[in-house]
């Protein structure tokens, strides 16, 4: 249980006074849920630790990349070895081809990519890229897929977009958004309309191609394919954005769930191992096309930077072990068809969504959610409810309905007994409200 956040408190106070809400990310400020953001000292494992002592399971896992738990001996090990020869060169190095080598044999269709230090930059260079090779302007993007804070890409966004409400943001000039095309995720008939209207003049499509920043939503496997399909017939460019699902749902990442190639794909978190990191990368006709090969520009002075490159590299050696995404699978299936067996229990409309390691809850009565009006619709009350008495329980999920959970390999059976033992009592508590 929870004692107390006076410390954390204390230094939420201390962090408004030099960032703008106190954070240096919108969603950790726990507005959402109309409370006050814990302030984290330490991680191991499936736990982490507060300013005050409180220790909690966590299932947001820096938002994914800590497939393997929090502190993981091996990737820390590689880490410390590594950084003795310095943090950074802006110069090449062997680790960065080591990655790619990796990375390449769970993802194919990259046969050349380009590190970068976020997956904001990698999205970003990807649609420039795109837009380059096909010389048109126009894009496709859906309502609730978030793909970085990009100027043109931030518009019906979700994540932290989706928290506050903001379809788009102050700032953006009117001329960079007009070439975005923003659709409902899963609706088959509006992207053929769009394509029969615009093709020509659509250079890409880009999506996540199992949404994590509404929540957690699957697409149907017809939707994926008829993007596919659309961008051969119109010559227009496929952009998996993975930097969520990449190594997450699967070691191919969604592209492996579905068995859909995507001409460029980015990636980013669990690539890194928890160090600040991005991918993009596709077909070799397309990459050739950067700088210095050819003339659409990209450049990053800590792209590579061997320290994440390191992590990077340890982490998905790690993930090659057998067996890995079946365990992490099983213990994601225990998780929410538990929770969805408790709600149902106490007449609490309740449903869950899980591939691999990455999970989404949602407080309705509809049993399939497809797209961000469907989770719009859910019941945010409830959610801000759920949320706060099992943080006081030392249950650490996403505090906003509009972001997915992760699960890591180091959660134990006894982690997610005890995680349902707060959860019946706390859907317990809500249906006597």
């Amino acid at each position: 249980m929870v004692k107390n956040k006076k410390i954390s408190k204390k230094a939420f106070d201390e962090s408004n006074k030099y960032f703008p809400g106190g954070v240096n990310s919108p969603v950790r400020a726990f507005k959402n849920v109309n409370s006050l953001p814990v302030f984290i000292k330490k991680g191991k494992g499936s736990y982490i630790y507060d300013l005050d002592g409180n220790k909690y399971i966590d299932y947001i896992g820096s938002w994914g990349p800590m497939i393997l738990g929090h502190a993981d001996k091996s990737v820390i090990s590689s880490i410390q070895k590594v950084v003795k020869n310095s943090t950074s060169f802006g110069a090449p190095t062997l680790l960065e081809t080591t990655l790619a080598k990796l990375i390449k044999r769970s993802f194919p269709a990259m046969e050349k990519m380009r590190m970068t230090s976020s997956g904001t930059e990698a999205t970003m260079s990807a649609i420039r890229l795109a837009r380059g090779c096909t010389k048109r302007d126009k894009i496709i993007k859906f309502e609730g897929c978030y793909h970085g804070h990009v100027d043109s890409l931030l518009v019906n966004a979700g994540s932290g977009a989706a928290t506050f409400g903001v379809t788009s943001s102050p700032g953006i000039p009117n001329d960079l958004t007009k070439h975005t095309m923003s659709l409902e995720y899963n609706n088959l008939e509006q992207v053929e309309n769009c394509f029969k209207r615009y093709g020509a003049k659509i250079a890409c499509v880009i999506v996540e191609p199992i949404a994590g920043n509404m929540n957690c939503i699957i697409p149907s496997k017809k939707f994926l394919k008829k993007l596919r399909t659309l961008c051969n017939k119109y010559k227009t460019i496929l952009i998996f954005d993975e930097v969520m699902t990449g190594f997450r749902v699967a070691r191919g990442g969604a592209q492996e769930v579905f068995g859909i190639e995507a001409d460029i794909t980015t990636l980013g978190k669990i690539v890194g191992g928890g160090m600040p990191v991005g991918v993009f990368g596709g077909k070799r006709k397309y990459m050739d096309q950067l700088a210095p090969n050819g003339p659409i520009y990209h450049a990053g002075t800590l792209s590579g930077n061997p320290v994440a490159m390191t992590a990077g590299i340890k982490t998905i050696e790690m993930l090659s072990k057998k067996s890995f995404y079946v365990n992490l699978e099983n213990k994601n299936k225990k998780l929410i068809n538990g929770l969805c067996a408790l709600a149902k229990k106490h007449n609490i409309d309740f449903t869950g969504n899980y591939v691999g390691g990455m999970f989404g809850f949602f407080f309705t009565k509809n049993k399939k959610i497809c797209n961000f009006e469907d989770v719009s619709n859910c019941d945010k009350i409830l959610f801000e409810k759920f949320f706060k008495i099992m943080l006081s329980k030392g249950i650490y999920f996403a505090p906003s309905s509009f972001e997915a959970g992760f699960i890591s390999i180091k959660h134990s059976d006894k982690d997610i007994n005890y995680t349902l033992q707060c959860a019946d009592e706390t859907f317990k508590m809500m249906s006597n409200i």
